[in-house]
């Protein structure tokens, strides 16, 4: 079983963000972890993998182009990502950036492939996903790798 978390970083933030994810995927036993910016994934790291968590910066109220590109490219494999656990993150530069727009632009992508979305559980936000302003600070690294964790154990218990 493998869990795939994507991401697109200009200044560093959402990669940040994006390894503490994969620290509460690796987490799991019998989980494993694959993390990539979008720039080196591939159409054969979706279809290996059980679970993708994909992150953005806000991009005027979205994913980054670069996201999108992605969810583009890999349009051709839609079939095949039908029940597969999705979950997003973000990060922004201001508290009214769009965090939550930009969140729910990526699990609109993952809804329309046919993926099983998730949020963050209730013991972090029990909202759409992680997000932070800047760089993520501890309580945000927390609650990333929970969501990392929470995403790994449905899919070990979807595909185990």
């Amino acid at each position: 079983m493998q869990v795939l978390v994507i991401y697109f970083s200009k200044t560093g933030n959402t990669k940040k963000l994006a390894q503490s994810i994969g620290k509460g995927v690796q987490s799991v036993r019998g989980v494993e972890c694959l993390v990539k910016p979008v720039s080196e994934v591939t159409k054969e790291d979706f279809l290996s993998s059980d679970g993708i968590i994909a992150g953005s910066p806000v991009y005027f109220g979205t994913m980054a182009a670069e996201m999108k590109a992605v969810f583009d490219k890999f349009v051709v494999i839609r079939g095949k990502m039908g029940d597969k656990v999705g979950a997003a993150f973000a990060t922004a530069g201001d508290p009214s950036g769009g965090k939550e727009t930009t969140i729910i632009s990526i699990l609109q992508a993952m809804l329309i492939n046919g993926m099983i979305i998730v949020g963050d559980p209730l013991d972090a936000t029990g909202h759409y996903g992680t997000s932070c302003v800047g760089a993520p600070d501890r309580k945000t690294e927390v609650n990333a790798v929970k969501l990392g964790k929470r995403v790994a154990l449905l899919v070990k218990k979807l595909k185990g």
